[in-house]
Order: C-alpha cells, then sequence, then structure tokens
C-alpha cells in the first residue's frame, strides 16, 4: 500500500476545506445537514479562512449553498413524497406544542422540517427540542424593509432540496402560524393539487409602483418591467420544481437583493417570490395563498392577531370557511381549503391546545 506523502494530504484538506466551512455552524445553531455533500468542481477554496470576516464567511456559506442546491439536486421528487415545513422565526416558536401534537399523528416519513432561527436573539439552552431539535438551519439576522427575509426563505428552500430528495412541496411558515387541519387533511391537499404551487400573486394592486420603484426608479430595469411585477403573501407552499427554480434564480434575485431607497414600500418577501414564478411558470401555479390572515384593523404592516379570549371552536370553522383571494383567473372555479393561519397571540397557546383534537385535528 502506498502510503500518503505531504503533497497528497495537502490536496485532501484542501478539497475538504469547504465542505468543513459550509457544515461548521458559526453560530449557536446547530446544523441539520450532516451527511457530507459532493462539492462543484467551479467551487473555490478559502486559502485563509482565519483571515476572512464573519460577514464575508456568510456569504461563501450562501454562495456554497446555493451551488450545490443547483446543480446536485434533482427538481424532481423521488417517493415517498414529503412536505418540507420551513418555519422562519426570529424567536422561539410560541405554538411549538401545537405543531409537536400536529406532527405526532402521523408517520416520521412523510414530512421534515426546518427552522432558520435569526441568531441574534437570546435563545435559552436549547431553545427547540422535542420535533424541532436539531432542525436549525445555518441563519442569519433577519429583519423588515429589507432583502433579508427573502434570502432566509431561499436559504430554507436550498437547505431543504439538498437534505431529503423526496421533499415534494415546500411550506413557509411564521412564528405565529397554526394548523387549521389535520397533517392527513394538510397531506392529501397539498400533494393532491396537480403539481401545483400555492402562491398568492396578484397584479394591478394599490401601490405596485411605489413598490416597484422603492430601489430607484428604473432599479429593476430591464430584468422586471413594472406590468411585470406582481404583489402577494410572503407565505406559500412551492413544489419542488418551483423551489429549485427560486434557488437557481441569480437575475431577479441580484434586483430584488438591493436595498430599498424607501422603506414604506420595501417589502421584497411579498413581491421577489410571485413576480419570479409568474414571470417563469404562471401555469404551474394556483394563484392564491393558504394561510388564512385577516387585515382588518392591521397595525403597521401587521394583520390583525387574535388574542386569547377570541379562540373557539367558532373562529377555526370561520377560517376553515373562508375563501382564498385568487389571482390571475380568479381561481378558475376553485375553492381552495385553508391550511394555516395566522396570528395569534403568544397567550392563545393554551386555549388553542384545549380544541386541537377535538376540533382542528378532526376534519
Amino acid at each position: 500500500m502506498l502510503s500518503p506523502n505531504p503533497l497528497s494530504l495537502l490536496c485532501a484538506l484542501l478539497l475538504c476545506l469547504p465542505l468543513a466551512i459550509f457544515f461548521t455552524s458559526i453560530h449557536p445553531t446547530p446544523i441539520i445537514l450532516n451527511k457530507p455533500m459532493p462539492i462543484p468542481k467551479s467551487t473555490s477554496i478559502l486559502k485563509h479562512p482565519n483571515k476572512k470576516s464573519q460577514e464575508e464567511i456568510q456569504d461563501q456559506h450562501d454562495e456554497l449553498l446555493f451551488e450545490l442546491a443547483t446543480t446536485h439536486t434533482n427538481p424532481k421528487p423521488i417517493r415517498p413524497n414529503k412536505i418540507a415545513f420551513m418555519f422562519l422565526t426570529t424567536k422561539p416558536l410560541p405554538f411549538a406544542p401545537q405543531w409537536e401534537s400536529y406532527f405526532n399523528q402521523t408517520p416520521k416519513n412523510l414530512f421534515n422540517i426546518y427552522i432558520h432561527a435569526d441568531p441574534t436573539f437570546p435563545y435559552n439552552n436549547p431553545p427547540f427540542s422535542g420535533v424541532f431539535f436539531n432542525r436549525v438551519i445555518v441563519s442569519k439576522p433577519t429583519k423588515r424593509f429589507s432583502p433579508t427575509l427573502v434570502a432566509a426563505a431561499r436559504r430554507l428552500l436550498a437547505h431543504a432540496l439538498i437534505h431529503d430528495p423526496s421533499n415534494s412541496i415546500f411550506v413557509l411558515l411564521s412564528p405565529s402560524c397554526i394548523p387549521l387541519h389535520s397533517f392527513n387533511f394538510t397531506y392529501h391537499a397539498l400533494l393532491c393539487s396537480g403539481g401545483k404551487s400555492f402562491i398568492e400573486i396578484l397584479a394591478h394592486e394599490v401601490g405596485s409602483y411605489d413598490r416597484w420603484a422603492a430601489r430607484g426608479p428604473h432599479a429593476m430595469m430591464p430584468e422586471v418591467k413594472h406590468e411585470e411585477f406582481r404583489i402577494g403573501s410572503q407565505f406559500w407552499a412551492l413544489t419542488r420544481q418551483h423551489a429549485w427554480l427560486v434557488v437557481s434564480d441569480r437575475v431577479l434575485w441580484r434586483k430584488f437583493n438591493v436595498p430599498c431607497m424607501r422603506l414604506d414600500t420595501c417589502y421584497p418577501e411579498e413581491n421577489y417570490f410571485p413576480t419570479l414564478l409568474n414571470m417563469w411558470d404562471p401555469e404551474g401555479c394556483v394563484a392564491a395563498t393558504l394561510t388564512h390572515v385577516n387585515w382588518t384593523g392591521s397595525v403597521d404592516g401587521h394583520p390583525r392577531t387574535y388574542e386569547a379570549w377570541e379562540v373557539g371552536p367558532n373562529l377555526i370553522r370561520r377560517m376553515r370557511l373562508g375563501i382564498p383571494r385568487y389571482g390571475k383567473g380568479n381561481g378558475d372555479g376553485r375553492s381552495d381549503p385553508f391550511l394555516f393561519a395566522r396570528k395569534f397571540a403568544v397567550d392563545a397557546l393554551q386555549p388553542l391546545m384545549t380544541i386541537a383534537h377535538d376540533v382542528i385535528f378532526r376534519d
């Protein structure tokens, strides 16, 4: 047997270094991607990682992540089809017990959980337990009126694509979201949708031009004309093909990843995804969100928050009976059920748990 010489050992170390950097968290949050992944030949090697700033290392994490997600994943899922539940949060999940009950009623081979948790929050140890344990991906700080929420969602999609080739539907959720049905109902509603994504895509909305011009009057040109610009809910359910399209996008993301000049019209998380998918594959989308929200009495751009005293069987039934707002084609006669709802106050957990098995999880 040939013994390794110093040159061969050095080459091996350099080839493994990108993986070491990618799979070593620079935050006190665990990483779910713990199995070896192939490295694209075009990936550059960090010669002096200790001389890089934290921001530069984070950016290189993302570069490698999206390259892996684009070049080393299949846009078509394999069986068994799974739902990827992706939580985008800046704090611990207040309704974790509700979701725990939701996930515990179904086989573990039908879903995966991913969490993007803002690392600047002072989490307790451990901040996520039960079904959420070790589900946190390498995360970055997020804030409103900036591209960071879009970047976080794209990061979640990339991780979920790489982690499991069976992930078929990718659902984005907020910490204030709750399920409105059982897992079994949700699974069949999403997986039997004819292979389409559910994403609100609205044209000619009030304030559309101001949002389009938020980075400057010509910043989106020529890639995104005003008539191509769309508005929609931040929360959606994408097919694997559309998730792959999002993480492979570089052209539109360069436009939306520019800081806004006007913060009062800066909501890229509500514009990037509907604009992108409407330009690429509008026929592959049901132009509606399946996350119920009430904008009556909204405050500072946030929808109405349901308090504990409002929670009961009648509220859940009213939400279930609601009809999504459809964009293009007005749904063409569709009447899809709302599967999730937001926002709920933190102290609404107890009354929600009280009606979980007899109301929420009973279809």
